[in-house]
């Protein structure tokens, strides 16, 4: 029995990047002689076993056959008999491809270490064709090592998968997990270029992929091509460290330009319903989860109102606070903003630009929330009113309260 680290903490080990998780590969080794040892048994496709005592997860040395199209459609062999080499054969890019030993000696096979000092992507064998989830997984690559180029004969290999139909039999919960580990990369527009190079795009984000090519107004975006706005929007959202929610607002903020007429073009009057309607396709399709689709709602739908919100007075910035439930959701809301100023700034020449507006907005919500709602309705109630007529005053109040706080420069 041998056992080896394996994988990206072996990658990032030999990049200076601080490794938070290990992997390790035993060869020569049963089940039954782990369990002995004290291992606890948790694969259920393939024998994984976790340390008695770190916890981590030790895999025993396999090899894999392609039985079907998909990411289940394989057999797995593990016995004593399989070597390091071929467990390491089976696995995606080269750089990835990687073991060290006891004693600190690397094992690579493939030229791992070459391909790290190259900066280059590269698959290990004619086997990554087998798995369709490695199409997201070397993308998602491309976004967090930026830097790194993608062999040609990769992405080569990634467009015949995508015209064998093997993005097709993803599943919704393996596509959104790659996704959403991208989107939190430092550079997200990188997966969604080399998705989108190799055709995947088109079949896993359509609403996404005919962005480009889709004019804006120069004045406004002096970037034009809607498709290269949302990769600077992207970025700017990882530059602005926001969450997986905002970045996946951001993601698809802007769906409704994909879907404009040609004859107005380059205008984009409606998109914002329009791409409210195509994120609820694009979240029952993902299965996205709800604190990620809300928030993409409200942007989709709000963004434009949010941007000319400096031009807006107390009453229709109360009414856009209603609309988007700052008052029940102000940390939410504080959200949405961080998202707006990422597609602002997510423009050609803008990058640096302050965003006034989510400054604003804020004020004003501090100065409708300072309205003591209870005290008012109670008045309201004590004077006869209910209902509808008791939520009218506490608008009304509201009102008051953000424009006191804006002041005369901002009538109502």
């Amino acid at each position: 029995m041998r056992t080896y680290m394996v994988g990206g903490a072996v990658r990032d080990a030999l990049l200076g990047v601080p490794v938070s998780d290990h992997d390790w590969v035993v060869v020569g080794a049963t089940p039954q002689e782990m369990i002995a040892a004290g291992y606890l048994p948790v694969g259920k496709d393939f024998p994984v076993f976790l340390h008695p005592q770190t916890r981590e997860e030790y895999a025993l040395a396999r090899t894999e056959r392609k039985t079907a199209k998909g990411y289940h459609g394989f057999a797995f062999h593990a016995e004593p008999g399989v070597t390091l080499e071929e467990d390491l054969a089976r696995r995606d890019l080269t750089i990835n491809a990687m073991a060290r030993d006891d004693d600190g000696t690397i094992v690579d096979p493939f030229d791992g270490q070459a391909d790290l000092a190259a900066r280059v992507l590269r698959h290990v064998t004619l086997a990554f064709r087998e798995d369709p989830v490695r199409i997201l997984r070397i993308a998602r690559f491309a976004a967090r090592f930026h830097e790194f180029t993608l062999a040609p004969e990769t992405l080569q290999l990634m467009r015949e998968m995508v015209e064998a139909g093997e993005a097709d039999a993803l599943v919704a919960e393996r596509v959104w997990q790659e996704l959403a580990r991208g989107l939190m990369e430092a550079k997200p527009s990188r997966m969604f270029e080399v998705l989108r190079e190799c055709g995947a795009l088109a079949r896993l984000l359509p609403e996404v992929d005919r962005l480009w090519g889709v004019p804006q107004t120069a004045a406004h975006h002096p970037e034009v091509d809607t498709g290269v706005h949302l990769m600077m929007v992207m970025d700017m959202s990882a530059r602005l460290q926001g969450s997986l929610a905002v970045r996946f607002a951001c993601l698809t903020h802007d769906l409704g330009k994909g879907t404009t007429p040609d004859d107005v073009l380059p205008r984009h009057i409606g998109h914002e319903q329009r791409s409210a309607k195509l994120l609820r396709d694009v979240c029952e399709r993902l299965r996205v989860p709800v604190e990620c689709r809300e928030l993409a709602d409200v942007v989709a739908r709000e963004h434009g109102n949010i941007h000319r919100s400096e031009d807006l007075g107390a009453a229709a910035v109360v009414r856009l606070l209603e609309r988007c439930d700052a008052f029940r959701k102000p940390q939410r809301f504080d959200e949405v903003l961080l998202a707006c100023e990422c597609d602002a700034r997510g423009r050609l020449g803008f990058e640096s630009r302050p965003y006034p507006q989510r400054e604003r907005l804020r004020a004003c919500l501090a100065a409708a929330q300072s309205v003591a709602t209870q005290e008012v309705a109670a008045l309201a109630q004590s004077q006869g009113l209910s209902g509808p007529r008791v939520g009218e005053r506490i608008h009304k109040a509201r009102v008051d309260a953000v424009a006191a706080a804006l002041g005369p420069k901002n009538p109502d």
